[in-house]
C-alpha cells in the first residue's frame, strides 16, 4: 500500500499549520491519501505515532472503522468532516482527535509516522479512550496490507 499526503513528501518537514497552537500551529489534521489496499479489505485503520526516544511513541491521531471504500482523509477532517462510521480515539494529549505536533524545543527532528492499515473485518470494537497499547493489540491477524509516510518536524 502506498500513504501520501498533500501536504509534504515523504521524509519532509511537516507545515506549520498541523501543528499544535503551542508550537505555532492550527492543529488541522493533516490530508493523508492511500492506494494499493488488496482485495478482501473490509475497513482501514490509521494511526500517526512520533517513535522519538524523547516522544516514546506519542499518539498523535488512531482512526478506526474507516469503511472500506474510503482512500483519503481531508485536510481538517478531524472532528468534522471523518468518512461515516470512522472513529477517532484518545491521543497522547487525551482527546479523541488529532493531535498535531508539539516536540519539547531542542530535542532535534521528531518523525511522525502515519500508517495505514487495511483490514480483513469491517469493524473493530475499541472503546473512544482505547490507547495504542490496545489499538495494536485489535489488529493482531487483522491486517491485510500497510503503508507508512513520514513526515518531520522538530521546534
Amino acid at each position: 500500500m502506498e500513504v501520501t499526503s498533500t501536504a509534504f513528501q515523504e521524509g519532509g518537514k511537516i507545515p506549520q499549520k498541523y501543528v499544535m497552537p503551542g508550537a505555532g500551529g492550527q492543529n488541522l489534521s493533516i490530508p493523508v491519501q492511500w492506494s494499493g489496499a488488496p482485495a478482501g479489505t473490509q475497513s482501514f485503520a490509521l494511526s500517526i505515532v512520533d517513535p522519538h526516544p524523547v516522544a516514546n511513541n506519542w499518539v498523535h491521531w488512531l482512526v478506526i472503522n474507516l469503511p472500506a471504500d474510503a482512500d483519503s482523509l481531508a485536510e481538517g477532517a478531524s472532528g468534522k468532516n471523518m468518512p461515516a462510521g470512522a472513529v477517532e480515539l484518545k491521543n497522547s494529549w487525551g482527546k479523541p482527535a488529532y493531535g498535531g505536533p508539539q516536540p519539547p524545543k531542542g530535542t532535534g527532528d521528531h518523525p511522525y509516522v502515519t500508517t495505514v492499515y487495511a483490514l480483513n473485518v469491517a469493524k473493530l470494537d475499541l472503546k473512544p479512550n482505547a490507547g495504542l497499547a490496545e489499538f495494536k493489540k485489535a489488529l493482531e491477524g487483522k491486517i491485510l496490507a500497510q503503508g507508512s509516510l513520514t513526515g518531520y518536524y522538530s521546534q
